[in-house]
């Protein structure tokens, strides 16, 4: 970008925020998460200091919201049957392996929020050099590009979805002694749940431009927190779900089916919200 009137704002090596004066004048105002959700530049009018959303075009603003409504439907549907995995297994309504069946099933709603969450920050639009406007590129199915916060973020959680799909395919088997249960199944649980909270961790740093933040009237503040929050709870989970070597029993029975219950409303509950954070 380099503009020599550019202000640039973030986290360590990440910019979340550009501020520059374009030729028209004012100052335009670019914002990560902004412009991959909802596809818009804010210009800021040099008199009264009125906001305004300057769009992409059209093509864009369309691709980002089916890309978005997608990623919504699908964190929706996962955290759901997740969240009813956990419920049938706790009351004892379920084969292990129709459990397993229903968490799987969620995983590849997670797998697929988190691929179409990075698609769409490897297709978000990009600030024009000295203009006040949004540019885009042809589609692409991949780039590498992480020195940018939001693919960082999405890529990291695309990466948590793959990790918790060994967990859940290794939940099929049977006749595994205590040891393998926690290194096939309990060890890529814990994995997921890290790059969970760092995806997370992200997150919150591209909305609130540095460390953690109040921002209750922000749709996008909510959304990540409550993401966070879920992620969270998976983890106090998946420590509660580790299989004692001396008894062959889960440390908390009760709390790693609860927590997966409630982390994965928290997930369901971020799937619908971002429903209304499309262009």
């Amino acid at each position: 970008m380099g503009r020599p009137d550019e202000r640039a704002e973030g986290a360590g090596p990440f910019t979340t925020r550009l501020t520059w004066r374009p030729v028209g004048g004012g100052s335009a105002i670019w914002e990560s998460r902004l412009a991959r959700k909802r596809g818009v530049l804010r210009i800021r009018t040099e008199r009264g200091g009125e906001h305004r959303a300057e769009p992409a075009d059209t093509a864009t603003l369309r691709r980002l919201g089916r890309l978005n409504a997608i990623a919504a439907a699908a964190f929706t549907v996962g955290g759901a049957l997740f969240a009813l995995g956990a419920a049938l297994t706790q009351l004892d309504s379920v084969s292990a392996r129709e459990s397993a069946t229903i968490y799987f099933a969620g995983g590849l709603f997670f797998n697929t929020g988190g691929y179409v969450s990075l698609l769409q920050a490897v297709n978000a639009p990009r600030p024009g050099t000295g203009t006040d406007a949004l540019v885009s590129a042809g589609w692409r199915w991949w780039s590498y590009e992480p020195m940018r916060i939001d693919w960082l973020s999405t890529f990291v959680l695309f990466a948590g979805t793959l990790v918790f799909g060994v967990n859940l395919l290794d939940s099929f088997l049977t006749g595994l002694t205590t040891q393998q249960v926690n290194r096939l199944i309990w060890a890529p649980d814990i994995i997921g749940c890290a790059l969970f909270l760092i995806s997370g961790h992200l997150a919150i740093t591209e909305v609130c431009h540095r460390g953690p933040c109040r921002g209750p009237r922000s749709l996008a503040w909510w959304i990540v927190m409550v993401n966070q929050l879920g992620s969270v709870l998976f983890l106090v989970s998946a420590l509660a779900a580790f299989t004692r070597p001396e008894t062959g029993s889960l440390v908390n029975e009760g709390i790693a089916n609860w927590g997966t219950f409630a982390g994965a409303l928290c997930f369901s509950v971020g799937g619908v919200l971002q429903f209304f954070e499309r262009p």
